[in-house]
């Protein structure tokens, strides 16, 4: 589904100066893939993580996604991409307060091109467990139901890949647990899901691991996911 092949991403320092974030990443993700990408603070795997969402460019390499360069798109046609195909779920569940859980989930629909968008929004919160949530305010939510709905915000255009940055690093161990098994789910269900976290045992609910240092992608790791259930 998606293929790598050296790609580099540099940022100039305010007072001058350059930072290498990415250097030569080379990385094949597979459709239905599970993949956690760990490193230390400033190792590149945010960035990696924007790069494969389509929200930073790279500026040496190519990304292919399904056999097509999307590195050359422009701004538009990669938001439409993006769209259509990509969802996000933040360390930070970014839920609007006063909008209703329904009301969170369908905002991306607003900038959808489908023709028909009904049901998608409940279907979406049913997905993650939370179809008797559909009328509650964040504030009437746990944190691992609010990241629930978070997700359900990710899945409701019914994307191909899911990218998580962090999904659980503002939860406790039993929220964790949750978040993690509709992970799960959504992995066996054929869905492709890449995170990026510090934490082992996050990771080791992933079919595989990417180790990225300095920019640089230093070790692909295959391993069976552990039960589900297992917490962060």
């Amino acid at each position: 589904m998606i293929e790598l092949s050296g790609i580099g991403r540099t940022y100039e320092r305010p007072g001058g100066g350059t930072v290498r974030a990415l250097e030569d990443v080379s990385l094949r993700i597979d459709r239905g893939d599970s993949l956690a990408i760990v490193g230390t603070s400033g190792s590149g795997k945010s960035t990696l993580m924007n790069v494969l969402g389509l929200l930073d460019r790279a500026d040496a390499g190519r990304y292919l996604l399904d056999g097509a360069d999307v590195t050359a798109l422009d701004v538009d046609a990669q938001a439409r991409l993006r769209n259509r195909r990509i969802g996000f779920v933040f360390q930070a569940f970014h839920l609007l307060p006063r909008a209703t859980a329904l009301e969170n989930v369908e905002l991306p629909l607003v900038y959808s091109d489908r023709d028909d968008i009904a049901g998608l929004g409940l279907r979406a919160l049913e997905q993650v467990g939370l179809g008797d949530r559909a009328t509650h305010r964040p504030s009437e939510l746990s944190g691992g139901q609010q990241q629930r709905v978070a997700i359900a915000r990710a899945l409701v255009n019914e994307p191909d890949l899911v990218l998580a940055d962090e999904p659980t690093g503002n939860l406790d161990a039993r929220s964790a647990g949750e978040v993690l098994d509709v992970l799960d789910g959504l992995a066996r269900a054929g869905r492709t899901i890449v995170l990026v976290t510090h934490d082992a045992a996050v990771a080791a609910r992933c079919a595989r691991t990417a180790r990225i240092e300095g920019g640089r992608v230093v070790a692909v790791e295959e391993r069976r996911p552990a039960a589900a259930g297992a917490h962060a």
